[in-house]
């Protein structure tokens, strides 16, 4: 069962949620790139459960220990390895879903592709609790990124049915996309990310769950990275945020509003900024034919509402082969997508430094 991904940085995913570590495992990472610890643990952080009113209660400190690939706080060339210890895992919350499996779960599938022999606790290799040495080895990343002047930024675009202000897809405000960052709960519009946090309150007493969008946007990528049909960029950045638990949807720019214009509404007219070639809108998100148009690459991703609800729900008796009702106990997050955003931008950023390193090798990716 693979776990793996990238073509020039290839990104391995290990371990279970409630086994003994989660980690990962970097290969073609550039030699002699400083690493900040402190950086890593600011990203983990914003991801981190028990942390906010909208997560789980579950706590975990998301410390780090970095094995291999690292030497005198600088990437040695050779495979970087680091691991996640878990430390308060519940079991016991969990027992009975190898015989009723929660419904939009991968207890079923799991233990399908398995054939039985699989790790269903905490939801095992499926679990959210993977999204930390995802955003371990995508801190990494943004760290190089950003010393060539390359920049990713997240914000929560949609909660449930309540929309974040819209941000203009060719020239986001870069003031206002740094100052995102820095927020507990990025959005634009002030009241409505109270309206947000309201509705996320209100569905957690209501034993329920919602779903939203995140929105990231990659700052500074030269024209001309990607390859045509399945090597295209978006083809590589959906496989890798399919990869995040509960991404149900991947698009870019102006997404599936496209669907209802004519092509004089939406397509990008070519333009002249300070002699570089630009356009003057950004509809397909910084990318033609799969291929970076220097614009600023815009992303997409929709996230499901958790499945791991308190009401009650149909599901099977696999060992009765009987329907069944099952109420799901424990500690399960209202909402999501804050805590996926940092993993979105994570992605990203192994997305970016994959095609770097695909078009200029190790030695001249960063001239």
């Amino acid at each position: 069962m693979a776990s793996s991904w990238g073509e020039h940085l290839r990104v391995t995913i290990f371990g279970e949620s409630h086994g003994p570590q989660v980690g990962v495992v970097l290969e073609g990472l550039p030699p002699g790139e400083e690493v900040d610890p402190a950086e890593i643990q600011a990203l983990l952080g914003r991801r981190a459960p028990g942390a906010s009113p909208w997560s789980t209660s579950r706590r975990e400190d998301d410390a780090f220990t970095i094995v291999s690939g690292l030497h005198q706080g600088r990437t040695t060339g050779t495979p970087l390895c680091a691991y996640f210890t878990n430390k308060d895992a519940r079991s016991q919350d969990y027992t009975q879903f190898a015989r009723l499996p929660r419904p939009s779960h991968a207890d079923y599938t799991g233990l399908m592709r398995s054939a039985g022999a699989n790790d269903p606790r905490g939801g095992g290799h499926f679990s959210g609790r993977l999204t930390a040495p995802l955003c371990l080895a995508g801190a990494i990343c943004l760290q190089m990124l950003k010393r060539r002047g390359i920049a990713i930024y997240g914000r929560i675009a949609q909660i449930g049915k309540i929309m974040d202000a819209p941000l203009d897809l060719a020239r986001p405000d870069l003031a206002l996309l740094q100052e995102l960052a820095e927020k507990d709960f990025p959005v634009i519009d002030g009241a409505k990310g109270r309206e947000m946090i309201a509705a996320i309150e209100a569905t957690r007493e209501a034993r329920d769950s919602l779903g939203g969008m995140v929105q990231a946007f990659v700052l500074g990528l030269p024209p001309g990275l990607g390859d045509s049909i399945f090597g295209g960029v978006e083809s590589r950045a959906a496989a890798i945020l399919y990869g995040i638990p509960a991404v149900k949807g991947v698009s870019f720019g102006a997404g599936f509003a496209v669907c209802g214009r004519r092509g004089s509404e939406n397509n990008d007219p070519f333009c002249l900024e300070k002699g570089r070639v630009r356009t003057v809108t950004n509809n397909d998100g910084g990318l033609s034919g799969g291929i970076t148009n220097g614009m600023p690459v815009v992303v997409n991703v929709a996230i499901k509402p958790t499945p791991s609800i308190g009401l009650p729900q149909q599901t099977v008796d696999l060992e009765l082969a009987r329907e069944e009702t099952l109420t799901i106990t424990g500690r399960h997050d209202p909402c999501i997508v804050p805590r996926a955003l940092p993993a979105v931008e994570a992605a990203m950023a192994l997305v970016a430094l994959d095609l770097l390193l695909g078009a200029h090798g190790w030695k001249g990716w960063g001239k």
